[in-house]
């Protein structure tokens, strides 16, 4: 029994294990889960990344979406067509002229002695302008008038002696035939003293040319010789040169090319304004004179000339100007600026704006005037025409209207 007792109590001695055993035991589970918990926090890191990141990249596309929307629609300015015709006026330019412009030649010649004009100073018809030296004309006008002096004497000698052989003809004391020698020899003496006096006028007429004076009153423009020059006459040379020349500027003739379509509105007499870039703001009255009632075939247009009185000198000749033209009361007409028009293949388009986008709409053209043309059909006062359109502008692309053409105001 002791035995048994022994044998019972050293069973659970010897089946129990030992404490360390069972505390490593106790222990091993709570240090497997520490991987798997910082695994699990960084999964879950990995995925909030994930997540922001798309989140941030469809942020940027939607951003960068309404940008390129943005950028993508054009920006253009915009005006309104503009009612015309209640009061017809055409601008076009012209070139001033002197009213007498003329250069001032010499016909003797000499040198200059002296001249008492120079340019820009006003002179007045008969002003003497210069004084030319002629020795040469002055001894042949000596000569001359000696010449004649010596025919005057031959022909008083021929005159006397034909009157006596006529009064002793009566008595028959010298012949007819010696009479009728008398007679004709007496009638050559005269044709020699009236050859003489027109040689004695000639010179005096080229001594007379010493003296320069203006045939008009006017300005001097140019002066093309100085004291001691060697003067040749005018008609004497090929190419001659001109002492001086003058410009009457008390009134101005202006010549403006006017297009075949306006000839019949022009009308000689009628009235016509000048205006010119250094006068700003101030117009100068002139009229219609003449034209030329002819059509130039090379540039389709009709000479005018319009004369403009000039007291004050303000205007000077090959002055720019612009000339405006009144032209009789018109049918109301659609005018839209040149910078609008669009030449297409299938015809003349202007860019009109409808609800944000771009209509290409065709037009007909009235009447061109430079800078802005009539619209016979095609457009509404309303509409809103885009100024200096793309070449590329299409039909339905998008816009953006910042502000209106024709006055800078923005649009409505």
């Amino acid at each position: 029994m002791a035995a048994d007792i022994n044998t019972d109590m050293t069973t659970p001695s010897d089946t129990a294990a030992p404490r360390h055993v069972t505390d490593a035991i106790a222990a091993t589970p709570s240090a497997s889960k520490g991987p798997w918990i910082a695994l699990a926090i960084v999964v879950v890191l990995l995925i909030i990344g994930i997540i922001w990141g798309i989140a941030a990249r469809s942020a940027d596309e939607r951003q960068l979406s309404q940008s390129t929307h943005v950028s993508s629609e054009l920006t253009v300015a915009v005006t309104h067509p503009i009612v015309t015709g209640e009061a017809g006026e055409i601008a076009l330019p012209g070139n001033t002229q002197a009213f007498n412009d003329t250069p001032i030649y010499a016909r003797t010649n000499g040198y200059l002695k002296k001249f008492f004009v120079d340019i820009g100073q006003h002179v007045t018809q008969g002003q003497l302008m210069a004084i030319i030296e002629t020795p040469e004309v002055d001894q042949q006008l000596q000569v001359a008038e000696a010449d004649l002096k010596s025919a005057q004497a031959n022909l008083s000698l021929a005159d006397t002696t034909a009157q006596r052989y006529q009064n002793l003809l009566k008595s028959d004391s010298v012949s007819k035939q010696e009479t009728d020698v008398a007679v004709s020899g007496a009638a050559a003496k005269r044709a020699s003293v009236e050859a003489a006096e027109a040689n004695v006028r000639r010179l005096q007429q080229l001594q007379s040319f010493e003296h320069i004076y203006a045939p008009f009153s006017g300005v001097v423009t140019a002066r093309n010789t100085d004291i001691g020059d060697l003067i040749d006459a005018g008609s004497g040379s090929a190419q001659p040169k001109d002492l001086f020349r003058i410009a009457a500027t008390g009134k101005l003739r202006v010549f403006v090319a006017v297009p075949e379509i306006y000839a019949p509105d022009i009308h000689d007499g009628d009235t016509a304004t000048l205006t010119l870039d250094e006068y700003p703001g101030q117009q100068f009255t002139g009229r219609i004179a003449r034209n030329s009632n002819a059509i130039d075939m090379a540039s389709r247009t009709l000479n005018v000339e319009v004369d403009v009185d000039n007291p004050e000198n303000k205007l000077l000749p090959g002055a720019y100007v612009f000339v405006h033209f009144k032209l009789p009361q018109q049918q109301a007409q659609l005018s839209v600026p040149a910078n609008a028009l669009l030449f297409r293949s299938e015809g003349l388009r202007v860019a009109v704006v409808s609800n944000g986008r771009v209509h290409l709409q065709p037009i007909t053209i009235a009447k061109d005037n430079g800078a802005t043309l009539e619209v016979a059909s095609g457009l509404n006062p309303s509409d809103q025409i885009i100024l200096d359109p793309a070449d590329s502008i299409a039909e339905g692309q998008p816009v953006r209207v910042v502000t209106n053409g024709s006055n800078g105001e923005p649009a409505q």
